[in-house]
């Protein structure tokens, strides 16, 4: 549970580079640079609540760690996957619908911060949150 809390980004490391690898288009990576982007996470024993929202969207993603769901990205490319935890880490694996690659990310707390990690064909990025 101790994800759980509001969480603002506050900065971000090689994420242009990351999101140019996953196809998106300069002027949405510029966008999505500024994003503000806020998390809400509730987590009740393996279900999650997340509510995502910033300067372009709000969504609400509800998953069970182990079980396959559905979600679509900001720009939305459409991936299929499942959370786990590892020790306390939380880990995912989504597979895109339109190319079959692979995208991971984890989520882990270091130093009080929220470190939400991705990688992409090859390329690794972070983001990191700040707690409201």
């Amino acid at each position: 549970m101790a994800f759980n809390g509001t969480w603002k980004v506050d900065r971000s490391e090689n994420y242009d580079k990351f999101m140019e690898q996953m196809g998106i288009n300069v002027m949405k990576r510029k966008l999505a640079e500024h994003d503000n982007l806020k998390i809400i996470i509730e987590q009740t024993g393996d279900k999650f609540h997340i509510k995502e929202s910033s300067t372009f969207r709000t969504k609400d993603i509800d998953f069970t760690l182990g079980v396959q769901f559905d979600y679509a990205l900001a720009d939305g490319t459409e991936v299929s996957g499942t959370w786990e935890m590892e020790g306390e880490m939380l880990k995912g694996k989504f597979t895109r619908k339109d190319n079959s690659k692979v995208l991971t990310t984890t989520r882990t707390l270091v130093g009080g911060e929220l470190v939400q990690s991705y990688n992409y064909e090859g390329v690794d990025a972070k983001r990191i949150f700040k707690k409201q």
